[in-house]
């Protein structure tokens, strides 16, 4: 009787660690997120990110191909042709092949870039219908969110710490909590909001962004999505993501002086996370435990 029970209690055990271990595995990983000292991109997670990593370094490359040949030509000018090694100059006033390269040269060059990046351009400026379209307000000093086919919002997006929910900008001890409670931790400061956009992955995304006071724009680099958000105008900008995953942004037009206090959060959910979300929101209720509404600590639209 007693290895019966004990064996049950093992099973148990074990079923309460795979449920926990499922949990885990299905809370939302921070995916686009500055680092300290960081020089590089964030990971791409749009097909327009890609395009504009990939043309960035291609760029790179001939630039720093560019300069090597450069300093090379101008080594060989100091060291060749001056007074000393050359103490009679040359009289000659052009060289015609040598006119002709460096001209012809740098054109095909630009033709090469813009091959890339006029193509890269089209797809980012080609808005598609959107499968979700968001209209995105910025104010001073907070983002607000309105999702018109679903009839969900608007509702604002505060920094967790910031004025606007009670706080002073600094990462106090009351602060880093909140952050915690959150599902975030202090290296999140000044990043995490208490609600966030929430979209589905893969699905092509719309957004319609103004501004209701002055100059904002609406940043989220592993998306390669910045527009400006100018009141009295609609401007459009569409990104789809390709995975998963928690990712921040800030406004990134000076706007006042609260200005460094406004970060952007977007989650990106399973097309089934966001369809229990979406019925949720439309009763009002913005709160959703993320991947998983049963079991998933991290949650989705509002961190509270």
């Amino acid at each position: 009787m007693r290895a019966t029970t004990t064996l049950k209690a093992m099973a148990a055990a074990g079923l309460m660690a795979l449920i926990s271990g499922q949990a885990m595995a299905q809370a939302l990983e921070i995916v686009g997120q500055p680092k300290p000292e960081g020089i590089g991109f964030q990971p791409a997670s749009s097909s327009l990110a890609v395009d504009q990593q990939w043309l960035d370094h291609v760029i790179l490359y001939i630039i720093t191909a560019i300069v090597v040949l450069v300093m090379v030509l101008l080594l060989i000018v100091i060291l060749r042709f001056n007074s000393r090694a050359n103490p009679n100059p040359r009289t000659f006033t052009h060289n015609t092949p040598l006119e002709v390269a460096w001209t012809l040269i740098p054109i095909l060059i630009l033709i090469f870039i813009g091959s890339f990046s006029l193509p890269a351009l089209k797809d980012q400026q080609t808005f598609p219908k959107g499968d979700v379209v968001i209209k995105v307000t910025g104010n001073q000093w907070f983002w607000s969110y309105e999702y018109p086919d679903e009839g969900i919002g608007p509702f604002d997006s505060y920094m967790i710490g910031g004025l606007n929910l009670g706080g002073d900008g600094r990462l106090t001890a009351e602060v880093e909590q909140q952050l915690v409670e959150a599902g975030y931790s202090k290296d999140q400061f000044l990043l995490a909001t208490d609600t966030a956009m929430v979209v589905p992955v893969g699905a092509k995304v719309l957004l319609q962004i103004t501004g209701a006071d002055v100059i904002h724009a609406w940043t989220i680099p592993a998306f390669a999505v910045k527009q400006d958000a100018v009141p009295g105008r609609i401007a459009h900008a569409w990104f789809a993501a390709d995975r998963e995953g928690i990712f921040f942004g800030q406004c990134s037009e000076l706007c006042g002086k609260d200005h460094a206090y406004m970060p952007i959060t977007v989650k990106v959910v399973s097309p089934e996370a966001y369809a229990a979300w979406v019925e949720q929101a439309k009763a009002g209720n913005l709160v959703l435990a993320a991947t998983d509404a049963a079991a998933t600590p991290v949650q989705v639209a509002a961190n509270n």
